[in-house]
């Protein structure tokens, strides 16, 4: 081979390598978990410096083992993990994240469901790589082995209801038990286990519902296209206070200066709703409450 020959087989390969780093880089750093929608109000309390901050939850926000995620009335929320799971939750839920451990070979992790319904979905990872995430339903634990399942935590009472793969399910001080069969459910209430059974397709669809995004409603996407303007004001100051309340009650507000002619004003507004209808449910929602007077929709 020429002298140019191998010169160009040395870029190619070097390109090769350059690619495949710039690849497993990227892998690493892709969030461990990542919020891809809110139907609002909702937020999350994380320890930052020894003190604990709470904000409103919003698509593309990443999140972080010790998180805790709470959702409240009408609400709900859907997570995505890096190795492709779904992580549902319901309306007033109370769910910790209590580990994220992402690497090359297995994705570790660890959920704690303190209050209410969710639901985990996931799909098949290549053979090369593994899972292993426990979801803790009180004091109830499921291990997750590539599979789909609901549950609900609710006063003294839990359920885990296995709609598609495989489980291990128990309490602590119980031997734990498999079920292996779609619409298997485990039940325990007021510290008592009751004998696995199963439910029929109309009550898990009726559970199910408890844990999807609704349409129509006051939801964030990532990608949304409309916005939702609940106030503006010449002074800053002004504009602060629709804002803190409003992210306050567990909606993403933002706020940002816009040059509106000679003027300077603050814009405080809600924006990656999912559709028109969306946009409209949170200005409906929000109007005559935390200084919100007139909101308007855009897209």
């Amino acid at each position: 081979m020429s002298p140019k020959g191998n010169r160009m087989k040395t870029m190619i390969v070097h390109a090769a390598l350059a690619a495949a780093l710039l690849g497993s880089t990227l892998a690493a750093a892709q969030p461990a978990a990542v919020v891809e929608g809110v139907q609002m109000p909702a937020w999350v309390e994380r320890s930052q410096a020894g003190k604990l901050e709470r904000s409103p939850l919003a698509p593309g926000m990443e999140l972080k083992a010790g998180d805790q995620l709470k959702t409240g009335p009408g609400s709900r929320l859907l997570v995505k993990l890096s190795e492709g799971s779904l992580v549902k939750l319901g309306e007033n839920g109370n769910m910790r994240v209590a580990d994220l451990q992402p690497s090359k070979d297995l994705f570790r992790g660890a959920l704690a469901v303190l209050e209410g319904a969710f639901r985990f979905t996931t799909q098949k990872i290549g053979a090369n790589r593994r899972r292993d995430i426990n979801i803790s339903v009180a004091q109830v634990t499921a291990g997750i082995r590539g599979t789909d399942l609901w549950g609900r935590s609710r006063s003294e009472k839990q359920i885990v209801c296995l709609i598609e793969g495989k489980i291990e399910v128990g309490a602590q001080g119980e031997a734990a038990v498999t079920m292996d069969q779609p619409l298997q459910f485990y039940q325990r209430e007021k510290g008592q286990t009751a004998p696995v059974g199963f439910v029929d397709k109309k009550q898990l669809d009726e559970w199910a519902r408890e844990t999807e995004i609704e349409a129509g409603k006051a939801t964030l996407r990532t990608g949304g296209r409309f916005s939702v303007t609940l106030a503006s004001a010449e002074s800053q100051a002004d504009a602060l206070k629709v804002y803190d309340l409003v992210r306050d009650a567990g909606y993403a507000a933002q706020i940002r200066p816009v040059k509106q002619g000679e003027k300077l004003v603050y814009v405080v507004r809600i924006a990656n709703l999912a559709g028109k209808a969306e946009a409209e449910a949170v200005a409906a929602q929000l109007k005559g409450k935390f200084g919100v007077a007139d909101p308007k929709v855009s897209s």
